[in-house]
């Protein structure tokens, strides 16, 4: 008590209480518009690069630029600090180029005079491509080849999600919507022979057949105009895609079926906790990937319950969508906030965004208020939050190939377990890192002010010199969700 008093003490005189000051976020999107995933490789169009670079530059201007709507503390705008960014993307053409598509927009070319260097002979060097910003991707082993696979868990190389997932075939809800909407199917049959045969045309395949007619309506000038494809019927066809889709994606009695939601969870929060634990220095973390990760997220954090919003996320989401995570403080910014005054705020946005058409609030967990303690939503993420190699194998089943050694650690110990997703088990790894982070941060941060208290020292601020401050184990036949 007496350290916190102190430390209180010692800091009240800089404080600026009541204004809202954003310190990081975590960005996850879905890809641009794409080529179909009946004719792989899928690729990024010229459409889907536009909507991806809108989406970006919305971004910029909401957190990055000198005069942003919600600018992040110590950002550089112009010029970008790669110590403050990490982007990450599967091995996917679709995906990684949409990456490169969206950085752009968030930091773009900031022209011949600042992206220049003189040398030690006076010899001016000038960046090529009007200071065209390069910023390095990560590439992320989940969703590898997702915008070439048609099956939801195709990259996923989960065991028991995959098994999980084809449990949907069997269930009465598959049946009854297989058998209700033959006719419809059918009757499609003369648009996309070419691609199905006779029997996979079907709600079996409801995904890869909207697709596949999505795309056309998009970019096949040829389409035939004919009553087999109107507006309500692809708008129907839109609807059981959405409706099989979240149902590979996700079951609530089954949260193994979500893994890709489980693992994107793990990952927000040592994202954010990237942000806490260096203090500031760490400020955005962007990720993209395939909407089966949207879906599943979805259903594990309750947003698919949420009174008078809860179709808007049963549906895959659309090109370019994203959910972001928004760290912030209500108290003073400077030096970094107590763990207990950090907050965070959940946001999606369905399809490409701009200034018409802006991020939303949600609230996460069921909760009533869309803004979350920071410890409260890590609480919130550890119930399903699956992080680190070992953890995924113990949830997956696997015990082949990475997830050997673990298999094998697992038996010597007696720990073999029964492949669930670690709901309700305690702390996982990457949360139990946060926390311990945060216990360090404070004991650290109380030496310091009784070194300071007690040796007479004071708190300056120094000016800143930086600019600105595997195989599928489905049958072919079997289509799902990835892209």
């Amino acid at each position: 008590m007496l350290l916190a008093v102190v430390i209180v003490a010692l800091y009240l005189p800089l404080a600026t209480y009541g204004a809202e000051t954003i310190l990081g976020v975590y960005i996850f999107s879905r890809h641009g518009d794409r080529t179909p995933k009946t004719t792989p490789p899928a690729n990024l169009t010229e459409l889907g690069y536009r909507q991806i670079f809108t989406s970006g530059t919305y971004f910029r201007n909401r957190y990055i630029a000198f005069n942003a709507s919600s600018r992040i503390a110590g950002v550089n705008s112009d010029i970008v600090k790669h110590s403050q960014i990490t982007a990450s993307a599967p091995l996917d053409t679709v995906l990684m180029n949409s990456a490169q598509g969206f950085l752009q927009g968030l930091y773009p070319p900031v022209g011949s005079e600042l992206a220049s260097d003189t040398l030690r002979d006076g010899r001016l060097v000038q960046a090529p491509l009007n200071g065209y910003q390069l910023i390095p991707i990560q590439t992320v082993t989940s969703g590898t080849g997702s915008e070439d696979s048609a099956w939801l868990q195709g990259s996923s190389n989960c065991a028991l999600a995959i098994v999980s997932s084809n449990e949907y075939y069997s269930a009465s809800d598959y049946n009854d919507m297989l058998a209700t909407t033959g006719d419809l199917y059918e009757s499609l049959t003369p648009l996309i022979n070419a691609t199905f045969g006779p029997e996979a045309i079907s709600y079996k395949n409801a995904y890869t057949i909207f697709d596949l007619l999505h795309v056309a309506s998009i970019h096949n000038a040829t389409l035939p105009t004919s009553p087999l494809l109107t507006t309500s019927t692809l708008a129907r066809l839109r609807t059981l895609a959405d409706h099989h889709e979240f149902n590979l994606a996700y079951n609530a009695t089954e949260p193994i079926r979500a893994i890709a939601g489980s693992t994107l969870a793990a990952q927000i929060v040592q994202g954010l906790n990237g942000t806490i634990s260096t203090q500031g220095k760490s400020k955005i973390t962007i990720e993209f990937g395939a909407y089966a990760s949207f879906l599943s997220f979805f259903g594990l954090a309750g947003l698919t319950t949420v009174p008078n919003t809860a179709d808007a996320f049963y549906g895959i989401p659309d090109y370019a969508s994203t959910m972001t995570f928004e760290l912030f403080t209500t108290a003073d910014a400077t030096p970094f906030p107590a763990v207990e005054d950090l907050q965070v705020r959940f946001l999606f946005h369905n399809g490409t965004t701009d200034e018409t058409s802006k991020p939303t609030p949600y609230p996460l967990f069921g909760q009533a208020a869309t803004e979350l303690k920071w410890m409260d939503f890590a609480a919130g993420m550890n119930r399903f939050a699956v992080g680190g190699q070992e953890q995924w194998c113990k949830a997956c089943g696997n015990s082949t190939g990475v997830c050997a050694t673990a298999a094998a650690s697992r038996v010597d110990s007696g720990t073999e377990g029964n492949g669930s997703s670690g709901s309700g088990e305690g702390i996982t790894n990457i949360v139990a890192g946060v926390i311990g982070a945060m216990v360090t941060l404070t004991t650290i941060l109380a030496a310091e002010a009784l070194v300071m208290l007690f040796a007479g020292w004071r708190v300056v601020r120094k000016k800143r010199l930086t600019n600105d401050d595997g195989d599928d184990m489905v049958d072919d036949n079997i289509k799902g969700m990835e892209g």
